[in-house]
């Protein structure tokens, strides 16, 4: 009796056995094809990749596009050489968020070398890791060096010797790539006025084009005095000078092609077609430019464009002075076409803006899918089981996946 009840304590043990190792070697063969695709933690960016993946919004699927942009716009994925000479330039548009925006490159980017910003200087010190030499031109970088709030037609004709005169050398090889930030025209240009209103003018901004500033007849003033504070909204908009009309056009158009600041040079409503489908096309070209209204994506599209990691994440700030301004619907109106220029620029940047997005959301979808995807399934094999039967041909048992068969599940993907 003794020796059957051991015999069958044996055998359950046995059994027990059996099933904790089966149960191991499952979750090994699992771990192997799953865990590298999901349980990457310890990402050196700061944050686990999960989380960087939670981090941003996901593409609207029911969004209606509205411009067609070829797969050359779309793609934005630069191999931006920072120990080289490779140069970002940010075009800092007024009342935009540019100003939160150039805080967050010179002290929110994790670089090797970050920024030096000391307390109390309005500028920092963006060297290469490699060389003290800059890698960033921004008003928190290199100050207003092209003058106050600079526009495409400045920076483009100034950087490149502005640059090398403060390196002391000649430089050719630089690429410059140039970064901007674009706001909904209305709350942009209430913000403006708000600014206004409270005694900012830009009066220093040099405006230079073709190689001089414009005239007092181009460009007479808006006021008399040292400023315009306490002007009414309706002052506001009365003033056919105001560079505040269609500023975002005009800040990334070539004023070169309408004859900068003089208003003769070609009929009134072909100069406006110029200059938006030169804003338009500069745009376009740049390197990157985010939306005020769409911080995290923002923040998304700029981290897969140069390849750099910030370091805290964007917040969406959308309680600004212009939000508080109460407006009826002739003044909205009335704003509206004063920067009809601007209304047109920005639909068509945030259709761009949103292709882009929801581009590179399904390239990095595609991608983790194809990396979670085992090649090689698993199988048993007479080496794991000597019970095993191959019945499968020699010719065929010994076939491996040749590099139409792989293109081809990459393609399917």
């Amino acid at each position: 009796m003794n020796l059957l009840t051991g015999r069958n304590m044996v055998e359950r043990s046995s059994k027990f056995l059996f099933i904790v190792v089966g149960s191991v070697l499952f979750m090994l063969i699992l771990y192997q094809y799953v865990a590298p695709g999901m349980m990457n933690f310890g990402s050196p960016h700061g944050y686990m990749l999960e989380d960087d993946a939670d981090l941003f919004p996901t593409p609207d699927p029911h969004y209606v596009k509205k411009y067609y942009f070829p797969i050359r716009d779309l793609e934005r994925s630069l191999d931006f050489e920072i120990k080289g000479d490779d140069v970002i330039v940010f075009l800092h548009i007024q009342k935009t968020g540019g100003t939160t925006f150039g805080r967050h490159l010179v002290q929110n980017v994790r670089l090797e070398v970050p920024c030096d910003c000391r307390p109390g200087q309005k500028k920092c010190t963006c060297y290469r890791p490699n060389r003290k030499e800059t890698w960033l031109f921004s008003r928190f970088s290199t100050g207003w060096s092209c003058g106050l709030h600079a526009d495409w037609t400045e920076l483009t004709n100034c950087v490149p010797g502005v640059l090398n005169k403060k390196e002391s050398r000649m430089k050719n090889q630089r690429k410059f790539y140039y970064i901007t930030l674009l706001r909904d025209p209305v709350s942009r240009y209430l913000s403006e006025w708000r600014h206004v209103q409270r005694g900012a003018t830009w009066k220093t901004s040099l405006h230079m084009c073709d190689g001089r500033t414009p005239t007092p007849e181009e460009l007479p003033p808006c006021y008399e005095g040292t400023d315009w504070s306490g002007c009414t909204l309706q002052q506001f908009m009365d003033c056919p000078y105001n560079l505040a009309n269609n500023r975002q056009v005009r800040m990334l158009a070539d004023l070169s092609l309408v004859g900068c600041y003089n208003m003769s040079f070609i009929p009134e409503k072909k100069r406006a077609q110029v200059l938006l489908e030169s804003a338009k096309k500069n745009l376009r070209d740049m390197a990157f430019f985010g939306l005020t209204e769409y911080q995290r994506k923002t923040q998304y599209l700029f981290e897969r464009t140069f390849h750099l990691k910030f370091i805290r994440p964007f917040m969406q700030y959308n309680s600004t002075r212009a939000a508080g301004v109460d407006l009826d619907n002739d003044t909205v109106q009335r704003i509206e076409e004063l920067n009809d220029l601007d209304m047109q620029l920005y639909d068509y940047a945030r259709d761009l803006f949103q292709q882009r997005y929801m581009y590179k959301r399904q390239l990095e979808r595609r991608e983790q899918r194809l990396k979670n995807q085992p090649l090689f399934p698993f199988r048993r094999t007479p080496s794991s089981d000597p019970n095993f039967r191959d019945d499968t041909p020699e010719s065929e048992a010994s076939r491996l996946p040749t590099e139409d068969y792989m293109n081809h599940i990459i393609n399917r993907w």
